[in-house]
């Protein structure tokens, strides 16, 4: 469910929020003029270009259920409370919407909840302006740690 994955997006929410450098690894759009001459060559040109459908938001933020999307927002709001990043979910807005919608449609590949256990801790460090991201990311299992390095998207961007 939505809140048992929201528990590496509060962690992920303070490891953005303590850093002095974020680097998210978004596909470049590359756009190709082609001049066709004429549009049954455009037609025949995108029946033949068959492309899988970008899954990298998983089922997409907007697809997600109204409680699920009223969760992330409140908790946007709450999480990002450095006195140096309070607008940072609004500048990665899109990215952090991507991410979570894509958490909920993989469902954390599966992972046990860790709500019960870690949530108010989390929630008061990443709240903290003492607590940097390394304190975070050790309340990580070595499940998740192995999870979020294989699925959170991290190709380099030049």
């Amino acid at each position: 469910s939505s809140t048992e994955c929201f528990v590496v997006v509060r962690a992920l929410g303070c490891l953005f929020s303590t850093r002095t450098t974020m680097k998210f690894c978004l596909a470049a759009l590359a756009a190709v003029a082609c001049s066709l001459g004429s549009v049954a060559e455009a037609a025949l040109l995108r029946a033949q270009s068959r492309q899988e459908p970008d899954t990298a938001c998983g089922k997409g933020f907007d697809n997600l259920v109204k409680g699920s999307q009223d969760y992330y927002r409140t908790a946007a709001v709450e999480l990002w409370t450095h006195p140096s990043h309070t607008i940072d979910n609004a500048t990665f807005e899109q990215e952090f919407e991507c991410w979570f919608a894509s958490m909920c449609t993989t469902k954390c590949g599966g992972l046990a909840s860790q709500a019960d256990a870690r949530k108010a801790k989390l929630t008061e460090m990443c709240q903290s302006v003492e607590a940097d991201w390394l304190k975070i990311w050790k309340l990580f299992s070595q499940e998740e740690i192995k999870w979020f390095k294989n699925n959170y998207p991290s190709d380099e961007v030049e």
